[in-house]
């Protein structure tokens, strides 16, 4: 049962009084910001060198735990996978019966950038329990007004085909999802990855109930944007200030004018200086404030945000999972401090 994000600032308290009396150690509360994670998210193993950083899904979620930035309890795992008939919602049936059965024909392969491993039980099951994943995210941040992801942001994947590493695309099934349920009736995607979200945005383009924020690098993938309900296209080499500025210059208009029930926010870390495919330049401060602004903003408007870690690419996994990190401190900081 899902309860939308209206609890009074009293019933908020009680519920951290609450979870504190029996998480507690000692003097020490343990927020209980959910957070998602499921086992599949890292399970294939891609051919050495592959510049999709696979792995980096289970160290973000083996750090956070090893660095006592969550508890275990905090953890939550998809209780399922999605069929194709549930994915039917938003992908063709051909598209899905092709993928599941391994039988994807040689050029959408090629598209997705997987490789022969795109033909594998392990990514099937893999892809769908990211789906899994970021709709469960989404559940949990209606409940509790934040929830936070270890993946998801599958944003190029498209009706019929996967592009960019994206097979199946989390975001549009989970907006899509909400409002067939009569859950919601208006979500928000918020994409900060360094590529425009462009699947996404051809997914979601004819549902009024869909609003598409994509603010991104104007000379990266894809080659071929699509129209997001608004495009902020930036130069290359932005710094912290100029991006910051970008982001806060858009994102309380949209709030104020499209009134979301709740924001699904692709946080991808591919903006960053030194990312390998990213053509901004914002650096680790950046990020957290990037993060910290985005999660006030919507939650001092009273909206609940549902956050995902996006892109990122760097041959240090360590490095690459502390930068997705910071969502995830942010998130802890914010709920704390907007009393969740």
């Amino acid at each position: 049962c899902l309860r939308p994000f209206a609890a009074t600032a009293a019933r908020r308290r009680q519920r951290c009084r609450t979870f504190s009396s029996s998480c507690s150690s000692g003097s020490n509360s343990i927020p209980p910001l959910p957070v998602v994670y499921h086992p599949l998210f890292s399970a294939p193993q891609l051919a050495p060198g592959h510049r999709f950083p696979m792995q980096v899904f289970r160290i973000i979620h083996d750090r956070l735990l090893s660095r006592g930035v969550i508890h275990p309890s905090q953890v939550h795992v998809p209780p399922s996978l999605p069929s194709d008939q549930e994915l039917s919602l938003v992908h063709c049936p051909d598209y899905l019966s092709a993928f599941s059965s391994c039988t994807l024909d040689e050029q959408r392969v090629r598209r997705i950038g997987f490789g022969a491993a795109t033909r594998t039980r392990a990514l099937v099951d893999r892809t769908k329990s990211e789906v899994a994943g970021t709709l469960l995210t989404a559940q949990l941040a209606l409940q509790h007004g934040l929830a936070v992801s270890t993946a998801g942001g599958t944003h190029h994947a498209f009706a019929d085909a996967g592009s960019g590493f994206c097979i199946l695309n989390d975001l549009a099934y989970t907006a899509h999802w909400l409002l067939a349920r009569g859950v919601l009736q208006r979500v928000l995607v918020l994409d900060l990855d360094v590529h425009q979200g462009d699947g996404t945005a051809a997914m979601c383009a004819a549902s009024p109930g869909i609003f598409t924020l994509s603010v991104h690098a104007a000379s990266n993938f894809p080659a071929r944007k699509q129209r997001s309900s608004l495009d902020v296209a930036l130069p290359d080499g932005l710094t912290d200030e100029a991006y910051l500025a970008a982001v806060a210059e858009v994102l309380p208009g949209v709030l104020s004018s499209f009134r979301p029930q709740l924001v699904l926010y692709d946080a991808g870390v591919d903006v960053h200086e030194d990312d390998q495919l990213g053509r901004l330049a914002v650096s680790d401060a950046g990020l957290m404030r990037r993060e910290l602004l985005v999660l006030d903003t919507c939650l001092g408007a009273g909206i609940p945000v549902a956050g995902y870690v996006g892109g990122g690419y760097a041959a240090d996994l360590a490095v690459l999972a502390e930068r997705h990190m910071a969502l995830h401190r942010a998130a802890l900081r914010m709920w704390a401090d907007h009393g969740l």
